[in-house]
């Protein structure tokens, strides 16, 4: 084991652990007890809202990180019939095509094949029978991903059905379904580390809500802030492309403007530690320029929770975002460099940990 891994065990650890907890857009309250347990053993406050789980430190005001905790999955949606879940859930309407994930959707849905799932019970999470992929397509008709599923046809409509995944670690590089369940083992690593201030961790990302139910934390408790960091990964169509950046930065998206100090700061412990670091949006800016030149349609900028709680609340919440380039983008084959992950972790603790 080299020094950076030695160094981050702790951490991999922690995610091995989490990965193996399904937690599909929609139904991810499992998951939430999970996380729930594991901060609650470090003696951390932790506070379960609908769609939103709130830990605080010794020191809640020492910092406001947040990260969504849903992944992909499947929903059982009528007999031996499944659809992609973030289509079926109840905010289905935000889903305009704006956002960057879902014009990807359309790129990915060869990768299925042979996935083995695993279905739950959407509140225990007690397991309920393994089955496979044979088939996905896209219906047109209904405008969702539809799969065939070998093994779970006693499956009720409303069951979850998650990718099975565990953690690859070979060459450097982490390998699973990292969208986002990275950062949410970051963050508890961080209050591992002696992280005393407050995370949130929010449900139905993937299906545009989960702005929604961090505005309504804020509002219960009439509370703004400049100070949000919001943790993710990014996602680029080569490792080429990804390899020219340890961490992923944000000035905007397609909804709003990022204002925040923290930006600022980031960037000067990025030219401070020599952490490669690059603007998405000026990335995808770069691209559309070239894209115009050949005559093409334009990518959007994307969509991402940071942006629509800055548009909703006209500026009065404002923070910005920390993010981890990666590849294979919302499969179980996701990979980013354990150097973007160590990159993450110094810039966090050099920010919010006395060490």
């Amino acid at each position: 084991m080299n020094d950076t891994l030695k160094k981050y065990r702790g951490f991999l650890d922690t995610l091995k652990h989490l990965i193996r907890k399904p937690s599909v857009v929609g139904a991810e309250h499992p998951f939430f007890l999970s996380l729930k347990r594991e901060l609650d053993e470090l003696g951390i406050k932790t506070t379960l809202y609908e769609g939103i789980l709130v830990a605080q430190g010794s020191e809640p005001d020492r910092g406001m990180l947040s990260a969504h905790i849903d992944r992909h999955g499947l929903i059982c949606t009528g007999p031996n019939e499944f659809q992609y879940a973030a289509y079926m859930t109840q905010n289905r309407g935000d889903l305009t095509g704006d956002s960057f994930s879902e014009q990807t959707y359309m790129d990915i849905v060869g990768r299925f094949k042979e996935q083995v799932v695993q279905a739950y019970e959407p509140w225990s999470g007690s397991y309920l029978g393994l089955g496979t992929i044979d088939n996905a397509y896209i219906c047109e008709r209904r405008k969702n991903l539809v799969f065939e599923v070998k093994g779970l046809e006693h499956l009720m409509p409303g069951t979850p059905v998650a990718f099975v995944d565990t953690l690859t670690n070979k060459g450097g590089f982490l390998s699973a379904q990292l969208d986002n369940v990275l950062s949410a083992a970051v963050i508890v690593h961080l209050y591992q580390s002696g992280y005393k201030g407050t995370a949130f961790f929010t449900a139905q990302e993937e299906s545009g809500k989960s702005w929604r139910f961090l505005l309504e934390w804020f509002r219960r408790f009439d509370t703004n802030t400049d100070q949000l960091l919001v943790l993710d990964t990014s996602p680029y169509p080569t490792r080429e492309i990804a390899q020219l950046q340890d961490i992923v930065l944000r000035n905007r998206d397609a909804n709003a403007e990022f204002d925040s100090p923290l930006t600022k700061m980031i960037e000067e412990l990025c030219k401070k530690n020599e952490i490669k670091y690059s603007f998405k949006d000026i990335y995808l800016q770069e691209q559309n320029e070239q894209l115009k030149e050949q005559g093409l349609p334009i990518k959007s900028l994307g969509s991402t929770e940071m942006g629509r709680l800055i548009s909703s609340t006209q500026g009065s919440i404002q923070g910005t975002t920390l993010q981890i380039p990666t590849t294979g983008y919302h499969t179980t084959s996701e990979t980013a460099s354990i150097k973007s992950v160590a990159s993450m972790l110094k810039i966090l603790k050099e920010m919010y940990v006395d060490e």
